[in-house]
């Protein structure tokens, strides 16, 4: 379980650090605008995502136990921190976030890092479209510049409500959103190692504020964005509030662990490296109390980034700790600058995220797959977009297991003889 950077740095370099520092800058220009976009998507005022990638990126990649992988907000997580915040207000969220964080902890003391394995693949990969849905349409208001006083976090509610603004529509919001998605497709073409989506959204938002267009920006909806981090605060901690969070504290240390790890072995297949599995669920643990300790969101590894961070010539965990003080420094710098990035802009980044997520380039092989995987996978994803979390994944798993249990050959009457007691 000993974090991986004690293992980079006995034979760290002046080269490893070079080629570290770039990474770290390039993936840091990544995550800021999908910190924002994360955060207010989930309901949260938009410095909490940055808060979570500077605090929980920071211990991820100190703590953990893959050499490239890149912590902090994630889309995976929208759909539950919205649904805490709108029953349990943010500090419920926070009290959850340090929960599970907690939980975290004991797993990877226990050593339940490799259990995440035996979540059957169907499982996964139907949340994971069902979560890239959820995402999609909850930005279709922003993309649109829809005039909505009240969108239902409940997905056939929110169709609706959308499809009654219709009329509302801007023309001046799409076209900025629809812009920003062509230039992030396109610059990631031509060059895939460079933080494209930081330069799409900066383009498409300076245009806004030079033209003067009517489109809703970071500071028009939320105000200024603080320059300076939070003083650590514990949160309030009662036995009847601790109850009332605990499944989504488990659901929440359940997705950081599965996504965090999923993330590690896609980096090892694209270094040929080995991660440890319980010093990610540790490092997970840490990074979520840490996280909820300054009032951010739940944190997890997060596949694009880590990836992002790969090809831009990452190959320790010190490219993770400069990405996380570069968002700082940013913070710290040019908050005031952020302001102005325009929310039809960032919506168009978050559906491309939801987009690619979903992997849309497997969807075939998975439909091609035995019969009772695509129903465990159509039954998780519809279960994920009409119910919740929750009940997609216990459903999914539960079912697998009788499926599996049903599939086993039962042994015959003259095969059995009783017990010698």
């Amino acid at each position: 379980m000993k974090p991986k950077i004690l293992t980079t740095l006995a034979t760290y370099d002046r080269q490893h650090f070079l080629g570290d520092l770039a990474a770290g800058v390039t993936v840091a220009m990544v995550a800021l605008p999908l910190s924002l976009a994360i955060a207010i998507a989930s309901g949260a005022a938009p410095e909490k995502g940055l808060v979570t990638a500077i605090v929980a990126g920071f211990l991820i990649s100190l703590l953990g136990g893959s050499r490239v992988q890149i912590g902090g907000p994630t889309g995976a997580f929208i759909v539950v921190v919205f649904g805490v915040i709108v029953e349990h207000g943010y500090d419920g969220l926070v009290l959850a976030t340090f929960m599970a964080g907690l939980i975290m902890l004991v797993a990877g003391y226990l050593r339940a890092g490799n259990l995440v394995s035996f979540v059957p693949e169907p499982v996964i990969n139907g949340f994971t479209i069902g979560i890239g849905i959820i995402i999609a349409t909850s930005q279709l208001k922003d993309l649109f510049g829809l005039s909505v006083d009240q969108v239902p976090a409940e997905f056939i509610g929110k169709i609706e409500a959308l499809w009654a603004a219709r009329d509302t529509l801007s023309v001046f919001a799409l076209g900025i959103g629809l812009v920003t998605m062509l230039l992030i497709v396109v610059l990631r073409r031509l060059a895939p190692r460079y933080p494209g989506l930081i330069v799409a959204v900066g383009v498409t938002s300076a245009i806004v504020a030079l033209a003067a267009l009517p489109v809703d920006t970071i500071f028009s909806r939320f105000g200024a964005l603080p320059a300076t981090l939070p003083m650590p605060t514990l949160p309030v901690i009662t036995l009847d509030r601790v109850i009332e969070l605990l499944p989504s504290a488990l659901v929440i240390a359940f997705l950081a662990s599965v996504e965090s790890l999923l993330s590690a072995m896609v980096a090892d297949r694209m270094i040929g490296g080995h991660h440890r599995p319980n010093a990610e669920v540790l490092a997970q643990g840490f990074a979520n109390i840490g996280s909820a300790l300054f009032g951010g969101l739940p944190a997890t590894g997060a596949i694009a980034r880590t990836a992002t961070n790969v090809r831009a010539g990452g190959r320790t965990p010190v490219a993770g700790i400069v990405h996380a003080v570069t968002i700082l420094l940013v913070m710290l710098v040019a908050a005031p600058v952020a302001g102005y990035l325009a929310m039809p802009a960032l919506a168009g980044l978050l559906i491309l995220t939801a987009w690619n997520m979903s992997e849309p380039h497997k969807w075939r092989g998975y439909l091609q797959a035995r019969p009772t995987d695509v129903f465990l996978l159509l039954l998780t994803l519809v279960l994920t977009v009409l119910a919740d979390l929750t009940v997609a994944i216990g459903t999914g798993v539960g079912l697998s297991l009788l499926l599996r249990l049903r599939g086993q050959r039962a042994p015959k009457e003259e095969d059995w003889t009783p017990p010698d007691r």
